[in-house]
């Protein structure tokens, strides 16, 4: 299997320009390194009926193009459960039987990282573990043998994150995120995963659980946020921020598409003349703030 990078919306809304922004940088990352591009919906609890076929319009419209078909997680349950019960079978996972206030509420357990899960269900006993069964479901969580691990970024180095005992499968039987992600990307062949910085504290726990899995830890870029003119991650309230609302202000997808490609230092016109000059140490480092309608062409 060639090597591949890939773009994984969720199927949640409309993609907004921090989404195609981030979509260009993952297209140009792939195709400068001789990779396929591949196309994932991540739809495992956040679909919104069409939203899907919004957003593969929208990236095929700013002209960014993948290989082969369209994966769906929700196709791949037995590729999850398989994990788990590999994991289970290896002794690495428990039943955890935790709302999120009770978490939330929980004392950290000592010596443990700010924000990791305390261990609460950990070493339930036989008896209360039964009795905690008849009140509610459980979720499997990954019994962790480390606190944190490292991981390797393109563009931010060495970064050393936690790793405690995170969720593999929610109660009500949905494949965690940390695990999807992980089987997906060794199933596909993605050995090159680019995506926002937001998602750089979870890498660890990805990297982690990749090399229990036996699976191959992809090489990571990722890539600053757009935000708005407070400094806050861009979203759909602040206004014209998606391809739909800023047709309807008269603002072509060529305009922004040269935007997005302005903001990182490339020229304007079709990726594949951003392509022909990209340059990954060249990449801004710091997050870029979205002008507004009165950034056109800016």
């Amino acid at each position: 299997m060639t090597s591949a990078g890939r773009f994984a919306p969720s199927p949640s809304g409309e993609l907004h320009l921090g989404n195609l922004r981030t979509a260009i940088l993952a297209w140009l990352f792939a195709r400068s390194s001789g990779r396929r591009f591949l196309m994932r919906v991540e739809d495992l609890d956040r679909a919104r009926a069409g939203a899907e076929a919004e957003q593969l319009r929208d990236l095929a419209a700013i002209g960014v193009s993948w290989d082969g078909g369209v994966v769906r997680q929700t196709e791949r349950w037995p590729l999850y459960a398989e994990a788990v019960g590999r994991l289970t079978a290896a002794g690495l996972t428990y039943e955890c039987f935790c709302t999120r206030r009770e978490i939330q509420e929980a004392p950290s357990a000592p010596h443990a990282p700010q924000g990791a899960y305390p261990g609460t269900c950990r070493n339930l006993p036989a008896p209360e573990l039964e009795a905690r069964r008849a009140i509610r479901p459980a979720a499997i969580r990954l019994r962790s043998e480390v606190r944190e691990a490292m991981v390797q970024d393109v563009l931010h180095g060495s970064y050393t994150g936690i790793v405690d005992d995170f969720v593999l499968r929610r109660n009500d039987g949905v494949t965690a995120y940390n695990l999807a992600v992980v089987v997906d990307d060794a199933a596909q062949g993605i050995d090159q995963v680019v995506r926002g910085d937001d998602l750089l504290p979870s890498t660890p726990r990805q990297a982690y659980l990749a090399s229990l899995l036996n699976m191959p830890v992809p090489e990571y870029a990722h890539v600053p946020l757009v935000l708005n003119a407070d400094g806050a991650r861009l979203a759909k309230r602040d206004g014209a921020v998606t391809l739909a609302e800023l047709a309807v202000a008269g603002v072509r997808v060529e305009e922004v598409r040269d935007v997005l490609l302005a903001s990182l230092g490339l020229p304007a016109g079709p990726l594949e003349r951003a392509l022909a000059v990209f340059d990954p140490a060249a990449l801004p480092r710091e997050p870029w703030v979205w002008p507004g309608m009165g950034g056109r062409g800016a």
